[in-house]
């Protein structure tokens, strides 16, 4: 097994050269980041981490901060050679300490990570639903959505960017731009009068197509944004699906969607997750709350 002294191993932020480094790092523990992701995670925050002697990246942290109240951290990996070491901890003190003590911080744990936040000061505040999708069955056609489903376009920005802010709690200017720019599709929902209600978009990674984030007015047009996101995609479908939303989980268990996990969100700096309006049907990613 590798493994190092923690004297020769140095505490860094990592940039764009630092992608393959970090890939490798992620496939080490079986994890999927690929290039578009952690390049998205660059431009929306900072990674940081221990790279040893030779250069070879050995753990990381990323820190994602919204435009106001709230910051996520995710991506918290350390090699299996330098477990047991402080890494994951000194790397997510690197991330807490880069905003202010007024940011609410919030991260979706690992089962095996959750002792380690806990000892941190981070407080379980509710769980985050993991679904996998091995055979998707379209969900037919519900009654009573009188919405239009069109593709995103660069006017559609600033109402959906108050719409993502009113679902999740704070807006996130940067980051969903850059979201939207890495998206496989991006749908938005309009009433008769042509208002955009609700927005989704879907993510193509190495072993998932991420439907997330979803919004929307009811489970019903969640669902449909579902369907129209997943049209032709051959493969494996994931969407992580905040609480208290039973009947839109329940929907898609009858299109083929499996909850595999139940990981816990945790916050710190706060003892709770900032207000929602309860039109949050699909998170973008763990890593971005």
């Amino acid at each position: 097994m590798e493994r190092c002294n923690k004297s020769v191993l140095e505490l860094v932020k990592f940039n764009e050269y630092d992608i393959t480094g970090l890939i490798e790092l992620s496939a080490s523990v079986g994890w999927d980041y690929d290039e578009n992701e952690i390049g998205t995670v660059l431009e929306s925050g900072e990674i940081f981490g221990h790279k040893n002697a030779d250069g070879k990246i050995v753990s990381s942290a990323a820190i994602i901060p919204y435009d106001s109240s709230l910051a996520t951290i995710g991506m918290v990996i350390v090699n299996n050679g330098y477990r047991g070491m402080g890494l994951g901890k000194e790397a997510t003190l690197k991330c807490i300490n880069s905003v202010s003590k007024n940011i609410t911080i919030m991260l979706i744990a690992t089962e095996e990570g959750k002792r380690l936040y806990e000892k941190m000061g981070f407080t379980k505040v509710d769980v985050i639903h993991k679904y996998i999708s091995d055979n998707y069955v379209p969900i037919s056609r519900l009654t009573g959505n009188d919405v239009i489903i069109e593709e995103f376009s660069e006017n559609d920005i600033n109402e959906i960017l108050k719409i993502d802010e009113d679902a999740f709690g704070d807006r996130r200017s940067r980051f969903l731009k850059n979201r939207i720019e890495q998206s496989e599709k991006c749908l938005v929902v309009k009433d008769n009068s042509g208002t955009i209600v609700g927005y989704g978009m879907s993510i193509l990674g190495p072993v998932n197509l991420i439907l997330g984030p979803i919004s929307a007015p009811d489970f019903q047009t969640a669902s449909l944004l579902i369907d129209k996101l997943s049209s032709k995609h051959q493969g494996k479908l994931r969407i992580d699906v905040p609480s208290n939303n039973e009947e839109f989980m329940a929907m898609l268990e009858k299109g083929g969607f499996i909850k595999v996990s139940e990981p816990p969100i945790m916050v710190i700096n706060s003892l709770d997750m900032p207000p929602r309006n309860n039109t949050l049907y699909g998170i973008a990613a763990q890593i971005f709350g």
